[in-house]
């Protein structure tokens, strides 16, 4: 009898002693909790403000309990987001005890004015879970103006994008190698950190000149200060297989590398067309160029970590084009505006480059390592034909492997307005630019604004001085 009694009381001081292990409460780090989910995605469109509310759970599936010092939004009281957790309202909810095993309801929901004129497209915020020195995120998105929304996705026939409503890019958008995007006058496309634009087939681009009716490409994040952000998107990618791509009237801005463009077409034909294009504040590179064919006219490059990089050989042809780039307090200036070369890297065999650059501008602030703008790059003895005729540029030493003729000028062009404290410039020429009356005829009889260029002695650059 003793011994059952003594058996029964160890029996329970073990079951005590489990017991109270799973009450209890550890501060060990290595305790982790889990989320049902590291993302929340508000997919509605949103017609009026207001949103439907999603859950998060939170788990914990240790044998101790733990305390959670907070639940917050991280963008706090001025979020668009509100988060309740177990009935207890945000944006901050501090204390929330999870028992073994056990786990916690976040609930989320989302109020957009979707008519804000400076709404973005995408609004963004996160959920931060702090508990035993560790903090655990849940991020969130939501969409906040009427828009077509296309996310992870691809084209595969022959599509038109009108001017109904802006197109907003959520993960990759990729053109099948058979299919033709063509993306007509005003449309504005708004595309995502985490989307590149992938063009395996064609993409056709039919701006206008005029505010309304050019074609805008861009980040998605409209509000201050990410609007002017560079690398607010990958950019446009066309790949090897890609043929017959043009750019009528289209701006592209913000992006990582604008364009990529890389290897020639299949079909003989110059990959790329670009026609009264601007290319502003990427990141890394403008044009990203290998081995390929390119023609521009009236292209505007401006303020890009590389504006112009031509590489691995190549043929490229520029006519009334302005390259330049000024450091402010996104990007400090380390690169040439205008790099080419006829190779990728100098261990692998060059190929065959021409290069013609007419009546163009290659001009910068000097940077910090800049003293030439402009750099021509040749290893081994292959075919190599480059020639820059009326130029302005910036140039310590004329590029060598080059021929240089026509005007050729190293002066101030005299742009008609550069203040990068306040970020704005106008490529546009004053009446006293040394750049007026210095081009040659090369049958451009417009400028990038549309307007008529003189018959004999035309501007330098994409501009012509009215």
């Amino acid at each position: 009898m003793q011994i059952l009694i003594k058996s029964i009381f160890t029996a329970f001081v073990i079951l005590l002693f489990i017991t109270c292990r799973k009450n209890g409460f550890t501060n060990n780090p290595e305790a982790k909790l889990q989320t049902s989910t590291d993302s929340l995605h508000f997919d509605t469109v949103f017609t009026t403000a207001g949103s439907i509310t999603k859950i998060i759970k939170v788990f914990n599936r240790n044998d101790e309990g733990i305390k959670v010092s907070s639940v917050r939004l991280a963008g706090g009281a001025l979020s668009p987001f509100k988060i309740n957790v177990d009935g207890r309202p945000g944006p901050v909810v501090s204390d929330v005890n999870v028992n073994a095993k056990d786990s916690f309801y976040v609930f989320v929901t989302v109020s957009i004015n979707p008519t804000a004129a400076n709404m973005p497209f995408v609004v963004q915020d996160s959920i931060e879970i702090i508990y035993n020195g560790n903090k655990l995120f849940v991020q969130l998105d939501a969409y906040g103006q009427n828009a077509n929304f296309y996310r992870n996705r691809k084209i595969t026939a022959d599509e038109i994008w009108n001017n109904n409503r802006p197109y907003v890019i959520l993960g990759r958008l990729t053109v099948d190698s058979s299919a033709i995007l063509t993306i007509n006058e005003g449309c504005r496309v708004y595309i995502h950190a985490d989307a590149p634009f992938i063009v395996n087939g064609t993409l056709q681009i039919n701006g206008k000149k005029g505010d309304s009716t050019n074609v805008l490409i861009t980040g998605d994040r409209l509000d201050e200060p990410y609007r002017n952000f560079p690398g607010s998107f990958p950019g446009i990618i066309f790949t090897s297989v890609s043929k017959n791509n043009l750019i009528n009237y289209g701006i592209i801005r913000n992006a990582y590398q604008a364009i990529i463009v890389d290897q020639p077409a299949a079909n003989g034909n110059p990959k790329l067309l670009l026609n009264e294009t601007i290319i502003d504040n990427a990141y890394d590179a403008g044009i990203f160029a290998i081995n390929t064919w390119v023609k521009a006219r009236n292209l505007l490059i401006t303020n890009c970590g590389k504006n112009l990089l031509l590489v691995n050989g190549g043929n490229y042809d520029f006519t009334h084009c302005t390259i330049a780039s000024y450091s402010n307090s996104y990007l400090q200036r380390k690169e040439p505006v205008l790099f080419l070369a006829n190779y990728l890297n100098q261990t692998a065999p060059p190929n065959v480059l021409n290069a013609v650059f007419r009546n163009c501008i290659f001009w910068g602030d000097g940077g910090t390592q800049v003293e030439n703008e402009v750099i021509v790059s040749k290893v081994g003895g292959g075919s190599f034909n480059v020639l820059f005729e009326n130029v302005l540029w910036r140039v310590k030493t004329d590029p060598a492997n080059a021929i240089v003729r026509g005007n050729k000028i190293t002066l101030d062009p005299q742009f008609d307005s550069i203040n990068t404290s306040k970020r704005f410039y106008d490529f546009r020429l004053k009446p006293t630019s040394p750049a007026i009356n210095k081009g040659g005829n090369f049958n451009v009889p417009l400028d990038l604004d549309g307007f008529p260029r003189p018959v004999g002695l035309p501007d330098l650059g994409a501009y012509e001085k009215q």
